[in-house]
């Protein structure tokens, strides 16, 4: 057989090869027939790859110049003599080029590392606050986006970018994060690897943070977070997953979450190519989910165990790379209960059931307190504002509501609170928030809706749960001229669009609760100390009350799953 050989060629003889052929090849000067040429550390000449991976009869040939090798007849003595003398001398450029071999397939192994195993910069994480624009959010923000960046001196870190929600754009969306993706594609979508979401009151650990997204190939789609889900199906979401709710997992926000930017690009896409939906957003973290999952065609999230809502001083925080700050605001001293006016909303149709829940629960903690009906009843006492009852909507009556409260019929408070007969409220709890807010300004304060926020939209403070105003806020509002289309017109919306038109933020608090306590998921109620909860259906609504709402009242639920936590 003859071979020549004018480059670093592998030559694997007829015996050693593996796999099917493809007859026979020409390549330069050397005859490959059922072979695998192998050009540098790439099969790139190889039929079936196996070949080069499993040929036992691979061997590296220097380029020898004119080299030409004639095999002698084995019985020859010369023949013999020949065939070692050049074994002898292709035996040392072999071992050399087997040291190279090993060196050059060590980074090519290396270069093919998931990026799980390689070096992720904390500048390639985006972190965005989901700050909102009243002055003591701002404040709250501003104190995480300091300690972030104290973090990363600490670390000898190049510092990251750190967004403030509120400040990004003039969109009222943005808060619902899907009108914001393109944005954060546009920005960050070549340079960085993973956008990292934070309420204000989420603490984090930034180095034990690092080493968690370290461990996810950021080249691929990824939905991080704390893993919510329902016990049952649940009006604020829909009753989706009903034969099942807990199949359905959803990111805790206060814990932090995360996007992959392989993500964020592709959600942009779709964003453009489909424009959001004109609808309600009501419960965002479960929406956010159900749009990325988009029916099994996108990522679910991925529980994180690292991301808790954990208080910081409690022992097992140690394993968290995020905590949360508080379980319930207090700025100060709480607001005097004698600084909040209070109206319930109600009809005479609900005098005998629900006005009694009220004077046994809650109502006894109010030092001004009216109930406002279509008929004036003494025994309770309830007071007709000379607005019809209407099946839904309310809007005449709260609007009624909100004259009064600037009339001299009522003493003068800085705080209106304005709730329906079947919410269930902690008049202490709310106090206490309260006195992180200044009334001089036009604060809108409860659990906060929004419709139409994909095509620009408006929020608004959902009614079932409490509207808390501000003094200057109610001025605001009724001097700009806004008014009822109608007296069912929804109050809350209606209200909504007047403050958006006026640029008065609606300010949120997951505190408050449109639904009852079984429409929330466990977890996600035992890191707060909630103010409000609504709806008597298919409850005991003095039960719950006292289980939930009671000043200093615990549930060993609550407490069991705090603690089990981690």
């Amino acid at each position: 057989m003859l071979v020549t050989s004018t480059a670093p060629f592998v030559v694997v003889s007829d015996v050693a090869t593996r796999g099917r052929s493809r007859g026979t090849r020409s390549t330069g000067n050397v005859l490959a027939k059922q072979s695998c040429v192998m050009i540098g550390a790439h099969c790139s000449e190889c039929w079936i790859e196996d070949q080069c991976k499993h040929s036992a009869t691979v061997s590296w040939l220097p380029a020898l110049s004119a080299l030409r090798i004639t095999m002698l007849p084995i019985n020859s003595q010369y023949g013999y003599s020949v065939a070692q003398y050049f074994l002898l001398l292709l035996l040392v450029p072999l071992v050399t080029a087997k040291g190279d071999d090993v060196e050059s397939h060590e980074k090519i192994h290396d270069a093919d590392k998931p990026p799980s195993e390689s070096q992720l910069d904390l500048k390639e994480v985006v972190f965005v606050i989901q700050s909102q624009r009243n002055s003591f959010h701002v404040q709250q923000a501003e104190k995480l986006r300091k300690d972030l960046l104290q973090q990363t001196q600490a670390l000898q870190e190049s510092p990251p970018v750190i967004l403030l929600l509120h400040t990004l754009s003039d969109n009222e969306g943005d808060w619902s994060i899907l009108p914001l993706l393109p944005y954060l594609s546009s920005q960050f979508g070549k340079n960085s690897s993973w956008i990292m979401f934070l309420e204000e009151d989420t603490r984090v650990k930034l180095q034990k943070l690092h080493k968690v997204l370290k461990k996810f190939d950021r080249r691929k789609e990824w939905f991080l977070g704390k893993a919510l889900h329902d016990e049952e199906s649940t009006i604020i979401h829909h009753y989706a997953f009903s034969e099942n709710p807990v199949a359905f997992e959803y990111p805790d926000f206060s814990a932090g979450w995360a996007l992959s930017i392989p993500l964020v690009n592709r959600l942009t896409s779709k964003i453009e190519d489909e424009p959001l939906k004109s609808d309600f957003t009501i419960d965002l973290k479960h929406e956010v989910a159900l749009y990325i999952w988009e029916d099994g065609k996108g990522p679910r999230l991925t529980g994180v165990p690292e991301l808790c809502t954990l208080p910081e001083q409690n022992p097992r925080a140690q394993y968290c790379a995020t905590t949360v700050s508080s379980h319930s605001p207090l700025c100060g001293q709480p607001v005097n209960c004698e600084n909040i006016f209070v109206a319930v909303k109600t009809c005479k149709k609900f005098h005998s059931d629900r006005v009694p829940v009220v004077k046994k629960t809650w109502g006894e903690q109010a030092s001004l307190l009216e109930y406002y009906s279509d008929y004036a009843d003494p025994s309770i006492p309830t007071i007709n504002l000379g607005v019809p009852n209407t099946e839904r909507g309310h809007c005449g009556k709260t609007f009624a509501i909100l004259r009064r409260f600037l009339s001299s019929h009522v003493p003068k408070t800085d705080w209106l609170l304005i709730v329906d007969d079947d919410t269930l409220i902690s008049l202490p709890r709310l106090q206490a928030l309260l006195s992180c807010y200044d009334s001089r300004e036009p604060v809108c304060l409860g659990e906060r809706y929004g419709y139409g926020l994909g095509q620009g939209g408006y929020s608004y403070i959902t009614g079932g749960g409490g509207m808390v105003f501000s003094r200057e806020a109610v001025v605001q509002l009724l001097a700009s001229g806004c008014k009822c289309y109608s007296n069912d017109a929804p109050d809350d919306m209606v209200l909504g669009m007047c403050l958006n038109a006026l640029r008065v933020p609606v300010t949120h608090s997951p505190l408050f609760h449109q639904a009852r306590p079984e429409d929330y998921s466990r977890e996600f109620l035992a890191h707060q100390t909630p103010i409000s909860f609504h709806k008597h259906w298919n409850i005991d609504p003095i039960v719950v009350f006292n289980k939930w709402l009671k000043s200093g009242k615990h549930t060993e639920g609550l407490q069991k799953s705090t603690k089990e936590e981690l």
